[in-house]
């Protein structure tokens, strides 16, 4: 059952220049400073309401809401106020924001505690540091097959790109296979009918003296899958007692493994040693939000519980050198647990997302969010901008790659390599060549 929300302060606020910034749920959920007078980014539909914002939460029209931390900068030359989780891995309490003539209003439904800084993101930043986090390690290089092929991406493709880089001298670390290889959702180590072998490529990667990288979306399931009619018992339950819905995506709708039961447990650590086995040591788990979500699972745990044990699973399945890089995570619920972190939607050809919602594809949300979520980089986590897209057929690639650049955070190629111009092989190279956390040349 949602918790009453309650009072937790009441700050004068000059109306024509205070900011609020509000923290979404997850990696893809708007993140960012509104002014007073602004509409913050909100689901235009109910699908995209569970996939990319905080399931079952609604937020009252004429009202700023961050998911665990939320900041307030009064505009009258007084310090920022920051309200935040006091155990954000535990519990990720929502923060409301209301305005009334030259007064706000901000309430929580749990507990949270109250910060003060001298603007927005150095009181993000100090809070951030307040947690303790171990300092991440610098991020590999990456070419990811996903926003040139996305879905079609074939071997053949994998071993044109894998020469292309030689032939281009790009420096490039890790070669990461995206969706597409596999059968489905779920069949992670059935190969789609597009590939030959995993290990036949990361072997071809290795020899060309570069590492071998995979995705998957360990949590969610294709009820089509071979998984799903063969193992229906581990998947997430709702309160109906029918499969807990993750919303639809690939034209699919979507399931959850409940990795608290323990066949659907040792599953899941199969599937990542056998990669690991296979010679890759880069994981991009994806869609993470869905182990996360409310449901009835085979473990008597919490959701954040059991998307936290979920994750440590796969950090002990694939071991402490593999790199871990989480998407479509809830954030604050995350911290401590991966290398790096994509910190924003999903990147585009175009600037503008479908139907102007900011948690969809598109340059202009990603670089909204990705801006917005900076005070994450160095603390938390190597931050992802999301990947650079150099090629001449890019809508304003020029700006997005500056972006990328600004972020000083994970640098990954996302483009057929032998279709760039002399600019975008030219620009790959030099963001590749890339700068380390601390914003020092390598």
């Amino acid at each position: 059952m949602p918790h009453p929300f309650t009072p937790v302060a009441t700050v004068p606020v000059d109306v024509s220049t205070a900011r609020v910034h509000e923290e979404g749920w997850q990696s893809w959920s708007p993140s960012g400073a509104y002014a007073l007078g602004d509409k913050p980014y909100r689901p235009t539909n109910d699908n995209w309401a569970t996939v990319c914002y905080r399931p079952g939460v609604t937020v009252p029209e004429g009202t700023f809401q961050g998911e665990g931390l939320l900041a307030l900068d009064p505009g009258d030359g007084t310090p920022v106020r920051l309200w935040a989780a006091p155990e954000p891995t535990r519990a990720v309490p929502s923060i409301r924001l209301t305005v009334e003539g030259g007064t706000a209003e901000i309430s929580a439904d749990g507990p949270v505690k109250e910060f003060t800084g001298t603007d927005i993101q150095m009181v993000l930043g100090e809070w951030a540091s307040s947690l303790a986090v171990e300092a991440p390690r610098p991020a590999p290089t990456v070419w990811c097959s996903w926003y040139e092929y996305f879905t079609a991406v074939t071997e053949d493709d994998i071993h044109e790109n894998l020469r292309a880089m030689d032939t281009l001298d790009l420096p490039i670390d890790v070669v990461q296979i995206d969706d597409g290889y596999q059968k489905a959702l779920g069949d992670w180590l059935t190969l789609s009918g597009r590939f030959r072998s995993r290990a036949g490529i990361a072997d071809a990667i290795r020899a060309r003296g570069r590492r071998a990288g995979i995705w998957t979306a360990p949590f969610l399931v294709d009820p089509a899958s071979d998984l799903a009619a063969e193992h229906p018992d581990w998947l997430v339950k709702d309160l109906d007692g029918g499969f807990l819905h993750a919303g639809r995506n690939w034209g699919h709708d979507l399931s959850v493994l409940d990795t608290t039961h323990p066949e659907a447990a040792a599953y899941l650590t199969e599937v990542f040693r056998t990669l690991r086995a296979e010679g890759y040591d880069y994981f991009k788990v994806d869609f993470l939000y869905a182990g996360a979500l409310e449901g009835v699972r085979h473990g008597s745990v919490d959701a954040l519980q059991a998307y936290r044990a979920g994750i440590e699973l796969i950090r002990e399945a694939i071991g402490s050198e593999a790199y871990l890089l989480g998407c479509g995570a809830p954030l604050l619920a995350s911290v401590g647990l991966f290398d790096a972190m994509r910190v924003s939607p999903d990147t585009a050809p175009h600037r503008r997302p479908e139907a102007d919602d900011y948690s969809q594809p598109g340059q202009d949300p990603a670089e909204f969010t990705g801006a917005g979520r900076q005070w994450q980089h160095g603390r938390f986590w190597v931050n992802d901008p999301d990947c650079l897209m150099a090629r001449p057929a890019v809508e304003t690639r020029e700006r997005w790659a500056a972006h990328v650049e600004a972020t000083g955070g994970l640098m990954a190629s996302s483009d057929r390599l032998l279709s760039l111009d002399q600019w975008g092989v030219e620009t790959t190279r030099r963001l590749l060549a890339g700068i380390d956390i601390e914003g020092a040349d390598r």
